[in-house]
């Protein structure tokens, strides 16, 4: 059994893993402005209830770069403190179990390919939606992390006169038209046609980031999670209107293209960190 880990930027969650499901899950809202020494405090002893003697690891997805070789975190956006973090050493010193750290889309993505919906797919890329965007990928059946755990951010490419995360995550509602996405899904689950055209925007963006990991990454699939993608039945038909004219039209057709149902996946992916192939640290 592995413990999995989803540390974001105000909250964390935890389980354990056994046979591809999540058991004892537990969360709470993290004191992401606290001390460094008071949120490694925080997390440590979140964890530990979940330590027993048929645990055999942990894994923990984080939101920013990692050297995944050594298991430092580095310049955590939403957690001031963490500038440069030796999450893995302090873990296992801890908690005396063997530890893995890396990005949290590439949890996401790793347990999609795993155990979710791009289970027997060999090269996908996962797209996150949320307050920002991001993506992981696996390429030939391995995370492909780049050489500062930095491939994939692609919401920060130049698109339009802002960048791809502007219109393509909860930053289109909020900052674009001053509503959250969780009102405006709520608004277009009661029929409010403002919100659906709305979705239906978003979905236009959402379509370009599509054509851009295609451009990129050429995967056998995609798979769209994040908080938004609750929401894709309201953006799904003009994702695929914006992908018609793709200048590749034939990697449109054999593209796959899910949305990500198991609210778990990346406590999942986090778990499987800890089988799947890491590089060895390095010597500094």
């Amino acid at each position: 059994m592995i413990i999995g880990v989803d540390l974001g930027g105000t909250n964390v969650r935890a389980g354990v893993e056994s046979e591809g499901h999540i058991h004892q899950q537990r969360g709470e809202i993290f004191n992401n402005r606290g001390s460094l020494a008071d949120t490694l405090e925080q997390l440590v002893e979140f964890i530990r209830p979940l330590v027993s003697p048929v645990v055999t690891g942990i894994g923990i997805g984080v939101p920013s770069v990692v050297d995944i070789a050594n298991g430092i975190v580095y310049n955590v956006g939403n957690i001031p403190a963490w500038k440069a973090v030796p999450l893995r050493q302090i873990l296992e010193d801890a908690l005396s179990l063997p530890v893995a750290v890396n990005n949290d889309v590439n949890c996401f993505i790793l347990g999609e390919h795993r155990f979710g919906e791009a289970r027997g797919k060999h090269t996908v890329v996962g797209i996150s939606s949320g307050t920002g965007l991001g993506s992981g990928i696996v390429i030939d059946d391995q995370l492909y992390h780049g050489r500062n755990c930095g491939a994939g951010e692609l919401g920060l490419l130049a698109y339009l006169d802002r960048n791809i995360e502007y219109y393509a995550s909860g930053n289109f509602f909020e900052a674009v038209h001053q509503l959250t996405a969780i009102e405006a899904h709520r608004r277009a689950l009661a029929g409010d046609a403002t919100a659906v055209a709305l979705w239906r925007e978003f979905g236009a963006h959402i379509g370009h980031v599509i054509k851009t990991v295609v451009l990129t990454y050429d995967p056998e699939a995609i798979v769209i999670g994040g908080s938004l993608s609750k929401a894709f039945r309201f953006f799904e038909e003009a994702m695929y209107t914006s992908l018609a004219n793709f200048c590749y039209p034939e990697s449109i057709r054999r593209l796959e293209i899910y949305q990500s149902r198991n609210e778990n996946i990346a406590l999942l992916g986090a778990a499987a960190l800890i089988s799947h192939h890491q590089p060895a640290p390095s010597a500094r």
